[in-house]
Formats: C-alpha cells, sequence, structure tokens
C-alpha cells in the first residue's frame, strides 16, 4: 500500500465524529483529535473537520515528519504498520518498537551494533535496518513485523490495566490495529 491507501484505512478504521468521554482525548474527526486539529489552524466545530485536513495532518505529522518513506522503501510492511502504530500511540513509540526490535535481533551486536533508543528514523537506525534486512533475506520484514505487533498488543493491554477507562477501547485496540497495519 501505499501512503495515500494508508491513510485512506486510517481514516475509514477512525471513522467519522466521536467524543467517548473515556477517550482522553476528547472530540475526534476522522481519528484526529481537536488539540491536533487545533495546533493546524483547524477552530471550528470536530463535527465539521474536513477529511482533506485529516489527510494532511496525517501525512506530514505520521509519515513524512518520522521519516517512513526510508523505511517503506527497504520494508514496506514494517512502514505501514510504523505509520498506523504512530497514528494511535505516538510516532517515537512506535520507532522506539523498530529499533527495539532490531537491538534484540542483532545476535548480541555481531550483525550490527546496537542503536541508541530516541524514537527517531535517523542513518544509524535505516542502516541496522538494512544489515537486518540483508541478514535474514526474505523473513526477516515479516520476523520484524511480529515482533513489532507484539510490542504494539503488550502496551495496548499495559494501558488498558493501568487506566480501568481504557478497557472500553483494548478489545477495539486488538481487533483493529494489532495486526491491522493497513
Amino acid at each position: 500500500m501505499n501512503i495515500d491507501e494508508l491513510i485512506d484505512a486510517v481514516i475509514d478504521r477512525e471513522g467519522g465524529y466521536a467524543d467517548h468521554p473515556a477517550d482522553r482525548g476528547g472530540a475526534t474527526r476522522w481519528g484526529i483529535t481537536m488539540a491536533v486539529a487545533r495546533e493546524h489552524g483547524w477552530r471550528g466545530d470536530m463535527r465539521h473537520f474536513l477529511r482533506s485536513a485529516a489527510v494532511t495532518i496525517y501525512r506530514r505529522l505520521y509519515w513524512d515528519r518520522p521519516g517512513l518513506d526510508a523505511v517503506a522503501a527497504r520494508a514496506p510492511l514494517v512502514a505501514a504498520e510504523l505509520f498506523d502504530t504512530g497514528v494511535n500511540m505516538g510516532t517515537a513509540t512506535a520507532v522506539l518498537f523498530l529499533q527495539r526490535v532490531l537491538n534484540a535481533l542483532n545476535r548480541g551486536a555481531t550483525d550490527y551494533a546496537d542503536l541508541t533508543l530516541d524514537g527517531r528514523i535517523g542513518a544509524a537506525t535505516l542502516a541496522a535496518l538494512d544489515a537486518f534486512l540483508r541478514t535474514r533475506r526474505a523473513i526477516g520484514e515479516s520476523v520484524l513485523l511480529k515482533a513489532i505487533e507484539a510490542l504494539q498488543g503488550a502496551r495496548y493491554l499495559t494501558l488498558a490495566e493501568r487506566r480501568p477507562a481504557n478497557e472500553a477501547f483494548l478489545y477495539g485496540w486488538l481487533a483493529n490495529r494489532v495486526g491491522e497495519p493497513a
């Protein structure tokens, strides 16, 4: 999937307007919170937030800013998962998942050096991803994807355990987010 298809899938999954009392994000439309919409110039009622504005925000904040195009050139399924995870958990968290997995799979730093866990896609993260994919070949991307999804699922469970109000969202997160990057 390309970024346009990924954005469409997220918007379809997020749906239209919502203002669930247990959601700390408050009013949302197309999955964009009021706070994020306001940061990008929206001053109206969230019920009328434009889909085109949501598309722009998704592309800018969750694809371009973290540099997922560089990941997509190497591992498109991983990039799609990082995009979706970043939308729901923040891009730094999504990238930290990738960095943690790459560190854990480098066989004691013999395949490539451990990464600094900084939540940013930079030259070192891309070099480690390249080395991992070169070493692990065809199945490498699917293994990375499984490990990232495992961390994502564990984080959702922890969120529900720490804040019982999040139990209202846990089933949906697991059903619609883990293993469903697009």
